[in-house]
């Protein structure tokens, strides 16, 4: 090995820092050759089921739904209905790992307030079927989104996207019109997520689902509401600070003191806050009988002695 490497020095008459540099750039390529093909394997954590596995959830009334994409693809998906008469529907947009048989423990935080809650898999979760690109997803949500509209209006719809399935819930509601959208742990962009891991790689070049939530939210037209943990270590919560401002006449951030990535449902404030979001009536106040226009001055008064 020390021949050749001598050999390749001296046939291409090449200093040894040259050299040095060279297979630095080599290594550097084949790692980002390698993240750009298994960045799906790190990003998605997909849990599949067989065609004839039965949901179940104590208590909880569900029913099944199938939808075949224009592609061919398979979107599969679960409405968890309300005891009482309904008021809207949930279209939840879960994380980035297993499959909706997990996450429909999650839909009694909405249906005990009489929402339905429709739940889909991502391609390649639980039964759903396809080969998976950002551009896919959000086109078979979209459909999906369009398959409500068809059974209610669009002011009965509430978007709420958790974690990985905040991006896609943003740039839902930037192109349609639904009654409000919640954010739960939502990241600026996954570039900027994957960048804390990877600083030094090209990931605006590399990265297949950057997921820009910042741009989308300037073009969402209905009430914002953003919850976020200050304990979380995946996404910081400084994260959504920053995406309270990128609307800020239509946002609220909601802060879970001590909540951390996965565990904000184990917090009272958590469902408090659901509770606030769902129930409370927008308010408008008259500003003209506030101190809006009132300045802090800037230098000290003087008093006479």
């Amino acid at each position: 090995m020390h021949l050749l490497y001598i050999s390749i020095l001296t046939v291409f008459n090449m200093p040894y820092w040259l050299h040095t540099l060279v297979i630095i750039f080599i290594i550097y390529i084949g790692i980002s050759i390698a993240l750009y093909y298994l960045q799906d394997y790190m990003l998605f954590k997909p849990e599949k089921l067989s065609k004839d596995f039965e949901f179940y959830y104590e208590n909880q009334d569900i029913k099944e739904y199938n939808l075949e994409t224009r592609d061919g693809a398979v979107i599969n998906g679960l409405l968890f209905k309300p005891k009482g008469e309904s008021k809207g529907i949930v279209l939840y947009l879960k994380g980035n790992s297993k499959s909706i048989k997990g996450w429909g423990k999650f839909a009694v935080d909405f249906t005990r307030h009489n929402y339905n809650v429709l739940m889909v898999d991502y391609r390649g979760f639980g039964k759903s079927t396809g080969k998976r690109s950002q551009k896919a997803i959000k086109r078979d949500l979209q459909e999906v989104y369009n398959k409500i509209k068809e059974r209610t209006t669009e002011d009965r719809i509430i978007l709420y996207g958790r974690s990985l399935g905040s991006g896609f819930a943003a740039k839902l509601a930037s192109l349609n019109n639904p009654k409000m959208l919640i954010l739960d742990a939502p990241y600026y962009s996954l570039t900027k997520v994957t960048a804390r891991y990877a600083p030094f790689m090209p990931l605006s070049i590399l990265l297949k689902y950057p997921l820009p939530t910042y741009k989308w939210l300037k073009y969402v037209k209905c009430p914002i509401h953003i919850i976020h943990g200050t304990n979380d270590k995946l996404i910081p919560y400084k994260t959504s600070v920053k995406l309270s401002k990128v609307n800020p006449q239509l946002t609220k951030l909601h802060t879970v003191i001590g909540g951390g990535h996965k565990n904000l449902n184990n917090f009272e404030s958590y469902h408090k806050m659901i509770h606030e979001i769902l129930n409370s009536k927008p308010q408008t106040i008259d500003l003209s009988t506030t101190s809006i226009h009132v300045k802090h001055s800037s230098k000290p008064t003087k008093t006479k002695a």
